[in-house]
């Protein structure tokens, strides 16, 4: 695949130390600055599918803890991500020598095109969309459109695209450490906005200025797309054109089966023709309009072009992923970690799975998140047949210092509530609970954001020797 050119991005040394390098985004960082010919090293905690990949494509990366020898000579400059904090050994090494620091928010506007870059922000939905986004910029014509993406796209397994010279480029843009406030894109989507991610603002209100501050860094000569629930400030904070989902772009939908969307989108002057998305829940009709809606409206994509190329789009690890049938058992893992993610999740799951019960094994996320939005997990999980609640994940721990809530807290409300929930523990020992539980009648949702991924392999297996042994 053809690289862009030096002239393209702004300007980076040629060794890069990568900290947090098997994260969903610095990975696909790594990937890029590989192809476009730096020298790439990197290191993490602990192993995942990211850094496998890395290890896959030949880059140097380190696993364990982080320790001053593992900063290379050579390195010119040291990218951390924000789960990397401000004493970790390498990073006080690199300042000692007199190196750059730099965090990935600063990391992804210097690698995304100027003039060609497609932004997508909100709380829910970036990652289906930014992969969908690209799906159809692909349908162009033009040269291959680039993206950076926070998680691997089915069919291709990757988070990163590098794209021809001159082509458009879709990355996702992340609220969280004001990462997306580094970028001046051409146009942007932005999906929704929730109360998440407050350890950063401080407040909700806080966040919409976020967003707002956001759009208003758009091009005035590109477009916005916004979601229906996108509050009116956020529009009116952009200097250019405003799309929004329910005025200026009409969602028709046509036919539904077992949670599988036919729809058209109606913009200004334009129509698709009917379209079938691959993908399931009535949410991905709304990320699925706004992908098209920029595609079209900023890209210049034909209507029927862009909705063939989102249409195409077969999902993303960890969205929706199906972890196969086991003794007639379906197993599913998505990575919501939100009320609202967990609630559509849900719902796309009982009309992919009709008179099924419905058993999740669910690994909140962050310790003051699940005190804050305690009432709101409480509520989306009232109505499953069975929840075993895993221990807390606690990625970034040096930033969630406030005050929170633990698994047991959570289960605790949700017997009260009247739900059959249980204390799983570790994630190991939380898939031993689950599978326990589950019956032939059921579907087993997986759900959490944090490494409750890894227990796949022996989930699938516990649930495949449990129903066998029944036969």
């Amino acid at each position: 695949m053809a690289e862009g050119t030096d002239s393209e991005y702004a300007q980076l040394p040629r060794h890069i130390h990568m900290l947090g390098a098997g994260g969903a985004g610095m990975s696909g960082a790594a990937r890029l600055l590989a192809r476009r010919g730096h020298v790439v090293t990197g290191q993490d905690r602990e192993a995942s599918p990211f850094t496998r990949v890395l290890d896959e494509e030949g880059i140097p990366l380190v696993v364990g803890a982080s320790d001053a020898a593992h900063l290379p000579l050579k390195a010119n400059l040291v990218a951390r991500s924000a789960a990397v904090p401000d004493d970790d050994p390498q990073v006080a090494a690199a300042l000692e020598r007199g190196l750059s620091v730099i965090k990935y928010a600063e990391l992804i506007g210097r690698l995304t095109p100027p003039g060609r870059t497609l932004a997508t922000a909100g709380t829910h939905g970036k990652t289906t969309t930014s992969w969908m986004l690209h799906g159809a910029l692909s349908a162009s014509g033009g040269p291959q459109p680039g993206a950076l993406v926070g998680g691997l796209h089915a069919e291709h397994r990757t988070n990163a695209v590098p794209g021809d010279p001159g082509g458009w480029f879709s990355v996702e843009a992340c609220e969280y450490d004001r990462s997306f406030l580094h970028l001046a894109p051409t146009g942007a989507i932005v999906t929704n906005v929730e109360a998440d991610h407050l350890d950063c603002y401080g407040s909700f209100d806080g966040l919409i200025k976020g967003f707002c501050r956001f759009v208003n860094a758009v091009d005035p000569d590109g477009l916005v797309v916004l979601g229906s629930e996108v509050p009116d400030c956020v529009a009116d904070a952009v200097r250019g054109r405003v799309w929004r989902l329910g005025k200026e772009l009409q969602v028709e939908l046509l036919a539904e089966t077992r949670g599988i969307f036919r729809t058209r989108l109606r913009g200004p002057g334009w129509a698709t023709p009917a379209f079938e998305l691959s993908v399931p829940g009535r949410f991905n009709v709304e990320n699925a309009a706004l992908a098209v809606g920029l595609a079209v409206g900023a890209a210049g994509v034909t209507p029927a072009g862009a909705a063939r190329g989102v249409a195409e789009y077969p999902g993303v690890g960890r969205r929706f992923e199906s972890w196969g049938k086991h003794g007639g058992v379906s197993l599913v893992h998505d990575y919501a970690h939100h009320p609202t993610e967990v609630r559509v999740t849900m719902e796309a799951a009982r009309r992919a799975f009709p008179n099924k019960q419905m058993h999740v094994l669910f690994q909140p996320h962050q310790a003051s998140r699940t005190a804050r939005l305690m009432d709101d997990f409480i509520e989306c999980l009232r109505g499953l047949d069975r929840v075993v609640v895993a221990d807390v994940y606690g990625a970034r721990k040096h930033i969630d210092r406030r005050s929170g809530a633990d698994a047991k807290t959570l289960v605790t409300k949700l017997r009260l509530a009247g739900l059959d929930a249980h204390c799983g523990g570790s994630p190991a020992k939380s898939g031993e609970v689950f599978a326990a539980g589950l019956t032939s009648d059921s579907v087993g949702f997986v759900l959490g954001a944090g490494d409750i991924d890894g227990i796949r392999e022996d989930l699938t297996h516990a649930v495949a020797l449990r129903f066998a042994s029944q036969r």
